[in-house]
Order: C-alpha cells, then sequence, then structure tokens
C-alpha cells in the first residue's frame, strides 16, 4: 500500500546531495522516500580522504556520507535501496505528478529531486573493458590493496586522480600518473603532497592509448602528445581518474540535458520541467566537491517544498 501512496517528494540518489536534501524535506515535514541506487558506487564514498568540509578536518568519505544519512534518517526520512528506470508525468494543475519506476516498484511523488551523480568516465583504448576487473580499476580504496609491492599506474591531473594516487603508495611500490599536460591541476596541497613522495613518478603530456596484459594487467601503452612517441610502461594496475559521467540516461525526454548529459539547472535548482529539480554531480557545475553539493541539495529541497505547497495550496501567506 505504501507504494500506492503519493508522496510529497521523492528524492533520486543517496549521496551528499540528496542526503542534505532530504534533511531539509523531512526537517520541512514533507512526506519524502530517498531512492538510493546501489549499482554505482558514489563518489564520495570511494574518496579516501576528505579534509575541506567545513567543520571537519578529516574523514574518509564512506564515513562522512554515514553521518549524513543518519542525520536524515533522524528526522523521519525514509531511504529505500533501489536504482530508478524510468520517469514519466501524469495528469495537470492540482492533479499533476509523477511516476517513477523502480527495480523495487512504482511510486508517485508531486515532486522530484535528481541527485544521482556521476559515474566514472572510461579512456574507451583497447584493452580498458577485456581487463576491468583484472587490473584497470576505477577506485583506489576499493582496489589498492590488492597491489601490495607492485607498481601501478594513476591516469588524471585532478583532484580525485592525485588523491588516489597518493592512497595507493600505502600499498604500491610506485605510483605513475600519466597525465597529458605539463603539469597537475589539482589542488597545490595536493601536488605539493605528489611530488614530495618517494613512490610517485610523473609521465608529463603523456595519454594512455592501450591497456596491455594476458590473464591481468602488466602494462600500458604511452603516447607523447606533444612529440608522438610510443613506449611501455611496465604496470601491474591502471586506475583511471579522468573525469566523470552523468548518471542521467533515466532523464532522457524528460528535462533538458547539456553537454554530456548534465542536468541543466537554474539558480533555485530547478530544471527545464516544473516540479523536477536537480543537484550535485549530475548538474551543469563548475566544482564538484562533497560541500558544493551539500549546499545545492539544501536549494533544491527549498525549492521542491515551495512548488509541492503552492501545488497544495498550502504556501505561506497565500
Amino acid at each position: 500500500m505504501e507504494k500506492e501512496k503519493i508522496k510529497d517528494i521523492v528524492i533520486i540518489g543517496g549521496g551528499p546531495a540528496g542526503l542534505t536534501a532530504g534533511i531539509s524535506a523531512a526537517r520541512a515535514r514533507m512526506d519524502t522516500l530517498l531512492l538510493e541506487s546501489f549499482s554505482v558506487p558514489g563518489q564520495a564514498t570511494m574518496t579516501d580522504l576528505i579534509e575541506n568540509y567545513p567543520g571537519i578536518e578529516k574523514t574518509a568519505g564512506y564515513d562522512l556520507v554515514a553521518v549524513f544519512k543518519k542525520q536524515a534518517e533522524s528526522f523521519g526520512l525514509v531511504t529505500l535501496r533501489s536504482t530508478v528506470q524510468s520517469i514519466a508525468i501524469t495528469g495537470s494543475g492540482k492533479e499533476r505528478s509523477f511516476i517513477i519506476e523502480a527495480d523495487s516498484g512504482v511510486y508517485r511523488s508531486f515532486s522530484i529531486i535528481v541527485a544521482s551523480g556521476a559515474r566514472a568516465k572510461k579512456l574507451e583504448v583497447p584493452g580498458e573493458k577485456e581487463f576491468t576487473g583484472k587490473g584497470v580499476s576505477y577506485c583506489a580504496t576499493c582496489d589498492g590493496p590488492f597491489f601490495r609491492g607492485k607498481n601501478v599506474v594513476v591516469v588524471g591531473g585532478g583532484d580525485t586522480a592525485v588523491e588516489e594516487a597518493i592512497y595507493l603508495t600505502r600499498f604500491a611500490e610506485k605510483v605513475t600518473i600519466v597525465h597529458r599536460r605539463d603539469r597537475l591541476r589539482s589542488a597545490m596541497i595536493l601536488q605539493e603532497r605528489a611530488k614530495a613522495s618517494g613512490k610517485i613518478d610523473f609521465a608529463w603530456e603523456s595519454v594512455v592509448t592501450g591497456v596491455e596484459g594476458s590473464d591481468v594487467v602488466t602494462g600500458v601503452t604511452l603516447e607523447n602528445v606533444r612529440t608522438g612517441e610510443k613506449s611501455h610502461l611496465a604496470s601491474s594496475g591502471v586506475f583511471i581518474f579522468v573525469g566523470w559521467v552523468p548518471n542521467t540516461s533515466f532523464l532522457k525526454g524528460i528535462v533538458d540535458l547539456g553537454k554530456g548529459g548534465s542536468v541543466e539547472v537554474d539558480h533555485a535548482m530547478g530544471t527545464s520541467v516544473d516540479g523536477v529539480f536537480a543537484c550535485g554531480d549530475c548538474t551543469s557545475k563548475v566544482l564538484h566537491q562533497v560541500v558544493t553539493a551539500a549546499g545545492d541539495g539544501a536549494t533544491a529541497a527549498f525549492s521542491s517544498q515551495r512548488y509541492v505547497e503552492d501545488l497544495k495550496g498550502m504556501a505561506y501567506g497565500s
């Protein structure tokens, strides 16, 4: 019977953005359900160290998200592990609502907050797909311990790549960061730590053009982007951190999506469809951090609350 009851808000995604939205919506006493997919792990939960979230000096990403979830549920937020497949709009006026089809059932709500995050972007080079799980990885905290005493490659030059390279030095004998430019783009404090490590080398102005191996990875082919020269680098593991792809395939044909599939939102986290709001890493934004995701989530919840109250004729001052 619960699945047939119309909710005020359904939140799609259980990362910092979705959980912050859940905290705000639950405190506003909106009838809210959060659907959390475990088919694609959230970026925050895979981060070994977060040290730029105000008020918390250092913490593991998984632990911080657990605190978010505990706080949200303390206000009455209902969470459910379920992956959303599609969304449809039904009715009009005060009867307008959304149909959310998920692998756990079908749900109805007056408003939706999309906080579905993003998944790791792939290099799309020969050998990458074949050796995924056999030396190719997109999560250092998940797979790092398997490479104790071995040489590994980290592809990328942003915060995530450098953070994960530093983490991998706990296990690997040597970590080589492969980056297409002649300098990193990560935060300067991370660059300082990486360069001070006795275990991290750099392959500048280079890209991985292929992953090699037999049963498992044995190395990568590199190409210098300036000279075109190719070389082989022996490695037992390849950790790829070259960006993220928004988890928004279920939104195609529903809301406007920007370049790369990210959801286009306004300053109030509103999308091109009234009643649908989006927040966090699935949206078009310049800074992808836990603190910005949380801010987005709070804004989306406030906007969603106002939308539902207006729809019900319960808006303050009306």
